[in-house]
């Protein structure tokens, strides 16, 4: 029951020649390693939820994730979430972009937004 961000991002040349392929540097939350290679993306469940329906079951579940980028540079961070924007719409909706800036206390660049992403069963 996870949107399939990665598998289509992982599809896109442009989104790999921005992150790799092996490994593919977007990362369910939480999930990459110590030894940080930039730039690279996280993404996070943030809501979702099925259809109630009284007599079968859902046909869909429906997914709000959060994406983050990181780079070394602000035009890095940019053309990642560039990169990444294009494989997703195709498939799900962007919805909101978030907050841009610098990490103090790395110095690295983050931009950030949010993807809505019905998933038929």
């Amino acid at each position: 029951m996870i949107a399939p961000i990665f598998p289509v991002c992982a599809a896109s040349a442009a989104v790999t020649a921005l992150i790799g392929t092996s490994p593919v540097r977007l990362y369910p939350f939480g999930e990459h390693d110590d030894s940080v290679v930039y730039p690279y993306a996280v993404w996070q469940n943030i809501d979702g939820e099925p259809p109630m329906y009284l007599d079968t079951l859902p046909d869909f579940d429906s997914y709000k994730l959060q994406v983050d980028v990181y780079g070394n540079t602000a035009a890095e961070a940019s053309a990642v979430a560039e990169a990444l924007r294009n494989a997703i719409q195709p498939k799900a909706y962007i919805t909101r972009w978030g907050p841009q800036g610098r990490d103090t206390e790395t110095k690295r660049y983050r931009y950030s937004f949010d993807v809505d992403w019905i998933v038929k069963r």
